[in-house]
């Protein structure tokens, strides 16, 4: 459901690890894993950028992260979509969920439809173009997850905790209001949760956004080879990027106190019944904000 977040925490685990008997295992564990993950897409660089950013120089850069639900014979919907931002030179890090019913132009399809069409029609790249158009900033890498690495990411860390706002029940589970542990069953189910939920889907992308934050951290400060090894095997199985392992190096050296000074928010709109069918409509000003709000973020004059 998230990945970045996953990068971001394997690799500080591991190379955390490194610095003991198990630094080349782990190292060449993780260069397979990368290997295995990697997914490059047809352009280098976005049109929004004159030159493509350098993790090595600690340009801030900007991640797509797509959660999806992928069937035999379907490609599916980009149902989850998350935008972050990454700054090191403040250290620094926004992230905030796309709604997925928003509506929007799908770039190369020529349609107005909702956001998350554009992965169905046109997969990564079209759902990169789709974004870059609708927040008219660049985006430099993106994470594909297959929805089901989400349970096998928590399994592999023992579960996480998370911050819960309001008690509910859903899907067989009692969540108290408060600071709650959960395994990877219940963190499904705590991230999915709408209907009870008097924000709906906003209130859904608050959860989905807390328990990234609760895999961060916890990835982050992994204690054991066995925990690495089942989150290696867990990515790489599920998670698809156009991020390079170097890239991903350079961010653990030069990106990793971002993390500890996290922004987030929600793209403010409202619904509307338009042919039928449900729509989330931002307006151009809110638009405008975030837009200002990220290239400000990425240092784009």
């Amino acid at each position: 459901m998230k990945k970045f977040l996953i990068i971001v925490g394997v690799i500080l685990g591991v190379l955390v690890l490194a610095g003991g008997g198990y630094a080349y295992y782990l190292y060449d564990s993780v260069k397979d894993t990368a290997s295995d993950m990697h997914e490059p897409i047809s352009r280098e660089t976005s049109t929004l950028r004159a030159d493509k950013v350098e993790t090595k120089e600690k340009d801030p850069i900007s991640i797509l992260l797509m959660g999806v639900d992928e069937r035999e014979n379907d490609q599916g919907r980009s149902d989850t979509m998350i935008m972050i931002t990454v700054n090191p030179n403040d250290n620094s890090m926004i992230m905030f969920n796309i709604p997925r019913d928003t509506r929007t132009e799908i770039v190369g399809r020529g349609t107005v439809e909702k956001m998350n069409h554009a992965y169905a029609y046109g997969g990564v790249e079209m759902a990169m173009d789709t974004v870059e158009n609708f927040l008219d900033v660049p985006i430099d890498y993106y994470f594909k997850v297959n929805m089901e690495a989400f349970e096998d990411v928590v399994s592999a860390l023992n579960g996480v905790t998370v911050d819960n706002p309001f008690a509910f029940d859903y899907g067989g589970y009692t969540f108290p209001k408060g600071e709650v542990s959960l395994n990877a069953d219940e963190a499904l189910a705590f991230s999915r949760m709408r209907y009870e939920d008097p924000k709906g889907d906003l209130g859904r992308n608050d959860r989905q956004r807390e328990i990234i934050k609760a895999i961060i951290d916890k990835g982050a400060n992994v204690g054991s080879i066995n925990k690495i090894d089942d989150l290696l095997e867990a990515v790489g199985s599920n998670v698809k990027t156009n991020m390079t392992f170097k890239e991903m190096n350079d961010i653990f050296k030069n990106y990793k106190g971002a993390r500890n000074n996290m922004e987030t928010f929600e793209i403010d709109g409202s619904g509307e019944m338009i042919d039928g069918l449900w729509y989330y409509i931002v307006s151009d000003q809110e638009k405008q904000s975030i837009t200002q709000k990220l290239k400000e973020h990425l240092e784009i004059s």
